[in-house]
């Protein structure tokens, strides 16, 4: 009995131990060095691209002649938030014509960290209760077709 008490203790702290363990994930597109590398301004378009690096990740909303590929890679200790360990994307520009005229890579330096306002947004006027606000009204306003209104 003693010996089976044993067994289950050591195996949940195993199974603990593997739950807090670190977690790597990679999203988006997996560039290959190679395959980048292919691509060459004044030689390829569109369809070359297409064919040997596939869909881009996205297209850019405001020019259609310009595509992000985009990867990255994040590690995350137990239940905490994931942190950014690598970033790249790769953009690659067309002229009207479809030929690639720029490819640029950008990577962990171009990223920024926005702190949208502590989860608070800041308002005007004056901080009021809940119960001045359920019982603020309250004689402020004469009873409907009491005769309140011009003479």
């Amino acid at each position: 009995m003693r010996r089976l008490v044993q067994m289950l203790v050591l195996s949940t702290l195993a199974v603990g131990a593997v739950g807090c363990g670190r977690m790597q994930d990679v999203k988006g597109y997996l560039a290959d060095d190679q395959l980048v590398a292919a691509i060459q301004p004044g030689v390829d378009n569109r369809d070359s691209v297409m064919k040997t690096l596939g869909r881009p990740t996205m297209e850019s909303e405001f020019d259609p002649n310009t595509w992000y590929y985009v990867s990255r890679r994040t590690e995350q200790f137990a239940f905490m938030s994931p942190k950014p360990t690598q970033h790249q994307v790769l953009i690659i520009n067309f002229n009207d014509r479809g030929n690639v005229t720029k490819v640029e890579k950008m990577g962990m330096e171009q990223l920024a960290h926005v702190d949208p306002s502590n989860d608070k947004t800041p308002t005007r006027g004056k901080d009021v209760s809940i119960w001045q606000q359920l019982f603020g009204n309250i004689g402020r306003f004469s009873p409907a077709g009491a005769g309140g209104g011009p003479q």
